[in-house]
């Protein structure tokens, strides 16, 4: 590494990107009824433009994960910080459905460089212990930078403040982090030891198969009820943004103190207990109403908590021959997963309150029982990991006695 890299600034402007990439999603999560009502748009609609966040971020996470040993870390961050603000200021001068769509399109592909160019960026400015730290560190932000644009995003909803003046603060954070990049020196990239051609060839394995068709539904167990946990719980006696505070919240401490967990259970046992746990907590919330929520709450965190952390860490395992690229798409595969599921879920919500209504339901009725019927179709997706992880497991038990 160069002398000239300040490495601690560096990491700094990475923890305020990352804050961006959290308060995009979080804030989106606390304007989709505002945006639904004043732009006449209906869930499916809302479900489109969620899965443009979510599209983008795989889509640059992948191509600049290819090409981060021959472009650099500064190139990258570079093109999230243009694709940041344009995103961010046709969002809030949009006035119609598909440029919103182009734009959530452009954050999203923020969020990926940002994950594209961070994380080995890190791992080229440090080493050994420091290494870690800063990476976990670094993660941390993420559902860190929820809780706090979940706070903001409630605050300045109940302060009748229209959607557009929340979407600004999301620009704060990306300011920041441009000027502490700027000017500053870059390390360079570390030569990758696996080909890109090698490592395609080694996602070819039938674990990595079924583990990335298992990213995919643990990705949309975390982020679907999360993303639109504002119309879902609209009318259920709580603040759908605290709960988004909380949940994401002990996300931020379990991942913190999550590594004595995975040694003692292992990789896959973790997994397992988070199916177990998401299933509980989904149940939990689409049942009850009013402050139980907030404990049905704390056991959907602590089912989601581990999920994506650990799905690469069993990959890096178990699979090191796939690389870093391996990683890359393994969590472009659970970001695109969500993107699909996004209109799906909108359009559950939309069909849900059709019935709620048919049957003599009406207003906060209808909506309260429209949200809960969508929460326990998405039961669906930890009840297919549980059965999953219990055969990855034993797998594993198999594997180690041989």
């Amino acid at each position: 590494m160069s002398q000239n890299v300040n490495a601690n600034r560096l990491f700094y402007a990475s923890c305020f990107a990352l804050i961006t990439t959290a308060f995009s999603f979080s804030i989106r999560a606390g304007i989709l009824t505002q945006l639904g009502t004043e732009l006449t748009l209906d869930p499916v609609q809302l479900g489109t433009i969620n899965s443009m966040w979510f599209l983008g971020f795989p889509i640059s996470m992948i191509f600049f994960g290819i090409f981060y040993a021959k472009i650099g870390p500064k190139t990258i961050m570079q093109v999230a910080f243009v694709a940041h603000t344009i995103g961010i200021l046709t969002t809030i001068y949009a006035s119609s459905y598909n440029v919103l769509l182009i734009s959530t399109l452009l954050i999203g592909i923020g969020n990926g460089c940002t994950e594209a160019a961070c994380n080995p960026m890190i791992a080229d400015s440090y080493t050994g212990n420091a290494f870690h730290s800063k990476l976990n560190r670094f993660h941390m932000w993420f559902p860190g930078g929820i809780v706090l644009g979940s706070l903001i995003s409630k605050f300045m909803t109940d302060a009748a403040l229209p959607w557009q003046a929340q979407i600004w603060v999301i620009l704060i954070p990306t300011i920041i982090y441009a000027f502490l990049f700027f000017g500053q020196s870059f390390p360079q990239p570390k030569a990758d030891a696996a080909s890109p051609l090698a490592s395609f060839k080694a996602m070819l394995n039938p674990l990595y198969i079924f583990i990335a068709c298992c990213m995919a539904l643990t990705a949309i167990s975390e982020f679907g009820p999360q993303q639109w946990v504002g119309p879902i719980l609209a009318k259920a006696g709580a603040s759908p943004m605290l709960i988004l505070a909380l949940v994401t919240g002990l996300m931020a401490v379990g991942r913190y103190f999550g590594g004595p967990l995975v040694e003692k259970l292992n990789t896959a046992g973790v997994l397992l207990g988070s199916a177990i746990f998401g299933l509980i907590g989904i149940y939990m919330l689409s049942t009850m109403s009013g402050s139980m929520l907030y404990v049905a709450a704390i056991f959907y965190a602590l089912g989601i908590c581990y999920f994506w952390p650990n799905m690469l860490g069993y990959v890096g395992q178990n699979l090191p021959q796939t690389g870093a690229l391996g990683l890359s798409i393994m969590g472009g595969i659970g970001m695109f997963s969500s993107s699909i599921f996004q209109p799906i879920i909108g359009g559950w919500i939309k069909d849900n309150t059709v019935a709620a209504q048919a049957s003599g339901l009406v207003g906060d009725a209808a909506d309260l029982a429209a949200g809960q019927a969508t929460l326990s179709k998405m039961l669906l997706f930890p009840g297919i990991l549980i059965v999953a992880f219990v055969v990855l497991y034993f797998f594993g038990k198999k594997k180690q006695a041989a």
